[in-house]
């Protein structure tokens, strides 16, 4: 069994010297104190937690995505030796009580109640849980569960010609369309014009760790370990679910084995887990299975797009248009807008972008790394390319001709714009002055070789924290927050701060994360953990060194600029907190991405042999960990580019690829030469510690870069995601 690990001491890790005091310095590479652990195997993640007496559940999930559980034969599964409990809607009912989703004011990642009913809302929704001895026990009964339906048919997908949509803006009261100018007379008036429609799937989270929930009942308090992206959503919304006070409910997640988003706040299933464990006696652990994880996560939803770009002979912006449509449950209006971005990175004389959310039979989506940029900046950025092509101008230098210090439609300035700097960093490292402007122009031992590029750019955000640094006697430091380490190297990042500010020896810093016991954290997500802890650190490092020397100890409240003190209280209570990075300005990070493929002219497989990336994302805090971060964005947007695509039976609602057999993601074979360059980018007004945040910047806009090279290469204009190979022949 894995050792506990309540903190991070980092001196019992080897961690490099960076002088003779051993102080660490911000903006230096640091290895990660963390790392010894996990290689051996040592570190603690939830679903390693193993209990005395603890026994095992399993799932039952719907075959159908709409209708009702008509029957429930249980016979089977009750007389399966080891058998504990069944749990159906007819034993749960209104035991867990009703939340909302976390982005609308609540704490979960669904609205819907699995158990409270016998409703099905979408294929895989829970419809029976089994508690069993052994885990394979509790496996074998849920599958002998014999589940009568009444079913109806299915709207699943955006593309079903049912579909119906309405404008965000009346869905959402916090969205507005954006608009400038009349776009239909500037795209008449233009001497080049596209109008084109892009598509991006259905895609999944497909972390190495599934989702697990283990629950303890001692007395009245409830233990649950589990890995969620914010513990103090899971904390309040379960006990609301439960009827208890959040303080009788403690989170504990040290370690997260990946989330890009798919481990969002509370799940359905925790409520569920601990209804059993209480109604037993006995800790009970749910591990959930790979297939079930489809739907008992969230995933990124499908995206349909029509770009429309005017522009002067020499290459000038006269119109930049962007309707979009996403799909999002019945139940839950979940919407990630992204033509605040697309619309707002170039010039342009006039602007529409416009937004439409549908109800689709399917569970509710969620975030998935960088949300709305990804397939909002594919459709923009693959856009640019066409028109660059048709002014027979170079695609790097149309986007130069097009930048722009402030937002078009708004007025509001940028705290930097380091865009044309990536562009100007990355091309010489890539080799771009050797492309060859026009397709097919370049055959190399039966491959079409081709270079494309794309822009990336996110907008910075940051959140309200708390935090707790204490110094013992005899210098020792301790720092606490319930954020907690989901892979981006949380341990080292605030054991460095900490070393730095106080002037503390790495060996003397202690780290504590990811538990409900301590300060209260906002959501590990949206690149604003590091924004948001830096800055708090900093100023409780400056609170401490105020005060006498000896022991001391500070509990500090951080607000960033702009917040009103209703954001703490936001915070405490587990609900959603993020800020833009700037009250009055635009903060964004910004990148470049050029990529070289090659289509085998007979079969169209698509190879990327090559691929520099230049990212400006404020103040680098540990370069080694940061280039990281940017590698496995790279790699993930590739993915993207090439692989990921959750098929869907469109008949029946059912999600046809729910394994890492069928569900295609990269190898390490996949994935070639990965150049990354930081480039410099000193933003002091974004926040005091000029930091921006980087986990999303890498993977946005490399599908677009990807399927622009396959242009360049074949003459095959890609505009729907993942790129095949009987498209890349064209």
């Amino acid at each position: 069994m894995p050792m506990s690990t309540e903190a991070m001491p980092p001196a019992a890790f080897g961690v490099r010297e960076q002088d003779d005091t051993n102080v660490a310095r911000v903006g230096q590479s640091h290895t990660r104190i963390d790392g010894p652990l996990k290689v051996c195997g040592l570190a603690e993640y939830p679903g390693d937690v193993s209990l005395p007496g603890m026994a095992h559940a399993a799932l039952a999930v719907s075959a159908i995505a709409r209708g009702r559980v008509t029957s429930i034969g249980r016979d089977v599964a009750e007389a399966m030796p080891g058998v504990l409990m069944i749990l159906t809607h007819e034993d749960v009912g209104d035991a867990i009580g009703p939340v909302d989703h976390l982005m609308e004011g609540g704490w979960a990642n669904s609205s819907w109640r699995p158990l409270a009913s016998p409703d099905i809302r979408y294929a895989g929704q829970i419809v029976a849980m089994v508690v069993a001895e052994t885990s394979a026990v509790a496996a074998a009964a849920a599958a002998a569960l014999r589940i009568g339906y009444a079913g109806q048919s299915p709207v699943a997908t955006l593309f079903d010609p049912r579909w119906e949509t309405a404008r965000l803006a009346d869905v959402s009261a916090a969205h507005q369309d954006r608009r400038k100018g009349d776009l239909d007379a500037a795209m008449a008036n233009a001497a080049v014009r596209v109008d084109s429609r892009y598509t991006t799937p259905i895609q999944h989270h497909n972390p190495i760790e599934l989702p697990s929930t283990t629950c303890r009942w001692d007395g009245d308090q409830l233990t649950v370990y589990e890995p969620t992206r914010y513990l103090g959503a899971a904390q309040h919304g379960l006990a609301s679910q439960l009827g208890i006070a959040p303080e009788q409910v403690r989170i504990i997640a040290r370690f997260i084995g990946g989330h890009f988003g798919g481990k969002l706040a509370l799940s359905q299933h925790t409520a569920i887990c601990a209804l059993a464990a209480r109604r037993l006696g006995r800790p009970v652990r749910l591990a959930v299975s790979r297939r079930d994880q489809f739907t008992v996560a969230n995933h990124r939803t499908e995206t349909s797009h029509r770009i429309r770009l005017g522009a002067t002979p020499d290459g000038r912006l006269l119109g930049v248009g962007h309707d979009a449509a996403t799909a999002s449950s019945r139940f839950d209006a979940f919407a990630m807008e992204g033509t605040d971005v697309s619309t707002a990175l170039y010039a342009a004389v006039t602007v529409a972008g416009e937004e439409r959310l549908g109800r689709v039979d399917r569970n509710t989506p969620g975030p998935m790394r960088a949300p709305p940029e990804v397939p909002f900046l594919f459709a923009l950025e693959s856009a640019m390319d066409e028109l660059a092509h048709a002014l027979a101008l170079d695609p790097i230098e149309l986007r130069r001709r097009n930048d722009t210090m402030v937002d078009p439609v708004t007025g509001k300035s940028f705290t930097t714009r380091a865009l044309m700097r990536c562009f100007d960093a990355a091309a010489p490292a890539f080799g771009w002055s050797d492309r060859r402007p026009q397709p097919r122009a370049t055959l190399r031992n039966g491959w079409w070789v081709g270079h494309g590029c794309a822009a990336a750019a996110r907008p910075v955000k940051i959140g309200p924290a708390v935090i707790h640094v204490a110094q013992d006697a005899t210098g020792a430091v301790r720092v606490e927050t319930a954020h907690h380490e989901i892979g981006n190297g949380l341990y080292t990042l605030l054991a460095t701060l900490a070393s730095e500010r106080l002037g503390v020896p790495l060996d003397r810093v202690t780290v504590a994360l990811g538990d409900t016991a301590l300060p209260p954290a906002g959501i590990s997500g949206g690149s604003a953990t590091t924004t948001s802890l830096a800055n708090a650190l900093a100023e409780a490092c400056e609170a401490l060194l105020r005060m006498p020397a000896g022991a001391r100890d500070v509990r500090f409240d951080y607000l960033p600029a702009g917040a009103t003190p209703a954001a703490l209280d936001d915070l405490r209570a587990g609900h959603i907190k993020l800020l833009p990075g700037s009250a009055d300005k635009l903060a964004w990070t910004f990148g470049a991405h050029m990529v070289e493929v090659r289509v085998h002219a007979a079969t169209g497989e698509v190879r990327v042999p090559r691929h520099v990336g230049a990212f400006a994302a404020g103040r680098v805090l540990n370069p080694m960990t940061a280039r990281n971060q940017y590698l496995g964005g790279m790699a993930w947007g590739l993915s993207s580019a090439l692989f990921e695509r959750t098929e869907i039976d469109p008949r029946t609602g059912v999600y046809m690829n729910r394994d890492l057999g069928e569900y295609l993601v990269p190898t390490f074979a996949d994935i070639a030469g990965q150049t990354v360059i930081m480039v410099p980018d000193d933003d002091p007004a974004v926040n005091p510690q000029a930091v921006k945040g980087l986990g999303e910047i890498g993977i946005i806009g490399v599908a677009a870069a990807v399927a622009n090279a396959v242009f360049n290469a074949t003459g095959a204009r890609i505009r729907d995601l993942p790129i095949r190979p009987e498209a890349a022949l064209g």
